[in-house]
């Protein structure tokens, strides 16, 4: 199946969510990363900084926004008006707002508020990417439970486990028959990767009676650090590298499922 082909399978408007228990798991990073890989599928994406309150896709990407979510929540600027396009990375940007108290604190109107934008961009993105914020503030959750797909963040430190396992402890309750993916982050290598996925996978299956699938192991990879503190990005800089490879992998394995889920679905609905 040609990249084409299978791209347009994907359905329009597909919300991913990107979300970790605790700070510090590369959560945005990944958002980030992700998008440059779907884009080059072939895919049109949108990157949301959902992170309310503590917005900060713009600083990794060296991005100035004159533009962001509060401007549209306000009625000042349209979904379209306020994305500002990132030309080497090939996707658009809506920017969230650092510091804002008005945003982290969102009530259950302004958030659905924020679904719908979501939904209505289907018009214009094959897929749009949430990076929400860490943690599990009532907003976040609710944003959770309204993506497609919610992809959890970990890594193998015990805490980032805990937490990552509280989200999708609250995901499961929040949304129940959900699809939650992990993807394990800075692992040393893919074996350790999913032996730290193995362990949370088995909590899940346990506690909460749920098979959580891993969509991916990043291997831990200096050029990240390096990319980040030059506020460029990883496939562009170091398309050669292990952790550009692996989101590569990534990106590749949500098109095709989401594609093979959604031609499953149609196909029984003609049945």
């Amino acid at each position: 199946m040609s990249d084409a082909a299978a791209a347009s399978l994907l359905p329009s408007g597909r919300i991913i969510a990107v979300a970790s228990g605790k700070g510090g798991v590369g959560k945005t990073w990944l958002s980030i990363t992700l998008s440059q890989a779907l884009s080059r599928l072939g895919l049109q994406v949108l990157l949301v900084d959902a992170d309310l309150g503590l917005a900060n896709v713009d600083v990794q990407l060296g991005l100035q926004p004159e533009r962001d979510l509060h401007a549209v929540l306000t009625g000042k600027l349209t979904l379209r008006q306020a994305v500002s396009r990132h030309a080497e990375g090939g996707f658009d940007v809506l920017a969230g707002r650092s510091g804002s108290g008005a945003l982290a604190a969102m009530s259950p109107e302004r958030v659905e508020q924020v679904n719908t934008l979501m939904r209505d961009s289907a018009a214009f993105w094959d897929v749009v990417i949430l990076d929400l914020g860490a943690g599990l503030a009532p907003p976040t959750r609710r944003l959770a439970a309204s993506a497609d797909i919610l992809l959890v963040v970990a890594t193998d430190e015990p805490t980032s486990l805990t937490d990552a396992y509280a989200v999708l402890k609250l995901h499961a309750t929040d949304k129940p028959g959900g699809d939650a993916r992990l993807v394990v982050n800075q692992a040393t290598d893919a074996a350790q990767g999913s032996r730290t996925a193995a362990t949370l996978q088995r909590a899940c299956a346990t506690f909460l009676g749920r098979e959580i699938p891993l969509s991916g192991v990043v291997r831990r990879d200096e050029r990240v650090r390096d990319t980040i503190r030059r506020q460029t990005l990883l496939l562009t800089r170091h398309p050669n590298s292990n952790a550009a490879a692996d989101v590569e992998a990534l990106a590749a394995g949500l098109r095709l499922q989401t594609a093979f889920s959604m031609l499953s679905q149609s196909k029984r609905e003609v049945v």
